[in-house]
């Protein structure tokens, strides 16, 4: 008898059957501060969106914004939130950025992609290709905003710790990083209340 093993979907849906760490209720401070000063611009794709603060924030601010997770109790979640809201326009896509078919469902390009705390779930192996699927939504020019776990972060709990060596080696070719700068990110239901972590700005380019 064969038995089909659980996809990675099952295991980030399982996350939200609870509160999950990230999930604080509200945009995390370090994107508000960026997405404020007037850093998101044009079409917006929240990848990992989870139950779509990020994505519900680009709205208040007018700009055009979908997000995609691959969890489907969180878009669930997020569409039940933008609808508490009274927000009506905001697009949330169940999907795999990895998976062309998802590519064409989000229907690039856009000007601005926000990742927070996706980039370091992947493993070394697999990084290139995620860091290639978000270049393909990318319009030329377009901004990748990634709110990263740092290894400034003490301790072995939690997600892997991400270096700014890292961060530039994995947007090496075909981009150009405006700024890495080191932030926190809040999270819930933890014995702290933040964790150290880099906001890195970049663009593509030619």
């Amino acid at each position: 008898m064969s038995v089909t093993p659980p996809s990675p979907a099952d295991g980030w849906d399982a996350s939200y059957q609870a509160t999950p760490p990230w999930d604080i209720g509200r945009p995390q401070p370090a994107l508000m501060a960026f997405a404020t000063s007037g850093g998101l611009r044009g079409r917006v794709l929240d990848v990992g969106c989870g139950t779509g603060e990020h994505v519900l924030l680009a709205v208040s601010l007018g700009l055009d914004a979908t997000g995609v997770d691959i969890a489907p109790t969180a878009i669930r979640l997020a569409q039940e939130k933008a609808a508490a809201r009274g927000v009506t326009v905001p697009r949330f896509v169940v999907g795999d950025i990895l998976s062309p078919a998802t590519r064409v469902e989000l229907g690039g390009p856009y000007d601005t992609i926000t990742d927070s705390g996706v980039f370091h779930t992947f493993a070394d192996v697999d990084r290139p290709a995620f860091v290639s699927a978000v270049r393909s939504l990318l319009s030329a020019g377009g901004r990748y905003v990634m709110l990263v776990f740092s290894d400034a972060e003490p301790g072995t709990w939690g997600p892997r710790r991400i270096s700014r060596t890292e961060i530039n080696t994995a947007l090496g070719d075909g981009w150009q990083i405006e700024s890495i700068e080191p932030v926190t990110m809040e999270v819930v239901g933890l014995p702290q209340h933040e964790v150290r972590c880099w906001l890195t700005v970049a663009r593509t380019v030619d």
